[in-house]
């Protein structure tokens, strides 16, 4: 069990190479234990293992329980992924790659905006997906179709990507050198803004049938990331929704994000978009 956002860890995470149609497993819970034993005050024995290469949420509620103190883990687990992100950020540096981390609810439209971005950009910019859902592998055959590389991370119950799976994921991508990464995340606008990845910058993707208020429910989502893409913007003719509103909420919480108001369906706003990303690439 994840202490710091709460999702479980107890199965296996796996990449499906849609190319070599390779399917490999990420062990999340560690192979080295390690048996541990507290004489409690009233001489009760108690006796139990946990794991070197992870943290053990049990593990620290009885270490707590036994020594009268509190403990956070958050700090810990955290440490470890930054670590590796770090790493991953270095990598992606020294192949000259813009890495994105594209994060939101479920059904903003991900997906749909990608594949119009990469079929749009495919004769400027060269575009490798990492895709995270929980489970199923439709959206990277959706990414398939456009025929950029993809790699599909399904992380079980968890509910957001960590730096440890890009890590595992980009050793079977192999994005070229000179190119683009998005990470197409979780759907979730809580746990995914926080764990670093490694990537350069983070991109929160709002539709406007989920409300206005998002950007104040879900502050750190919208603090964490330098854009906001306010999607689906033709049904605004049928959707009660303040643009204005939105807009103001999001500066609130980060009065420097960059606000894109866009269509996938029909293209509005998506040369913004395509010249921001330009952009980024050529600077990266």
């Amino acid at each position: 069990m994840c202490v710091t956002c709460g999702c479980s860890n107890d199965n296996e995470a796996k990449i499906s190479n849609l190319e070599t149609s390779q399917v490999m497993e990420i062990d999340t819970n560690g192979h080295s234990h390690h048996t541990h034993t507290h004489t409690l005050a009233d001489g009760t024995v108690i006796t139990h293992s946990h794991s070197h290469d992870q943290t053990h949420e049990t593990t620290s509620h009885i270490h707590a329980k036994i020594h009268g103190t509190t403990i956070s883990l958050e700090q810990d687990i955290l440490a470890k992924n930054n670590l590796i992100a770090a790493q991953n950020r270095g990598w992606f540096k020294g192949r000259n790659i813009l890495a994105l981390n594209l994060m939101s609810s479920p059904g903003a439209g991900k997906t749909t905006l990608l594949t119009r971005t990469i079929n749009d950009l495919k004769n400027n910019l060269t575009i490798s997906v990492i895709e995270g859902d929980q489970e199923t592998i439709n959206d990277a055959k959706k990414i398939q179709a456009t025929g950029c590389k993809v790699i599909q991370i399904n992380t079980g119950t968890g509910c957001h990507l960590d730096a440890a799976m890009i890590e595992k994921g980009l050793q079977q991508l192999n994005p070229p050198l000179n190119s683009v990464v998005m990470i197409e995340n979780v759907g979730n606008l809580v746990c995914p803004a926080l764990f670093d990845l490694g990537e350069k910058l983070k991109v929160v993707i709002l539709s406007i049938t989920e409300g206005e208020d998002k950007p104040i429910k879900y502050p750190h989502m919208f603090r964490a990331s330098e854009v906001m893409l306010l999607t689906k913007i033709d049904l605004l003719p049928y959707i009660q929704f303040d643009v204005q509103k939105c807009i103001e909420y999001a500066q609130q919480v980060n009065p420097q994000i960059q606000i894109f108001q866009v269509s996938a369906l029909t293209g509005t706003g998506l040369e913004n978009w395509y010249e921001w990303l330009t952009q980024k690439a050529a600077n990266c």
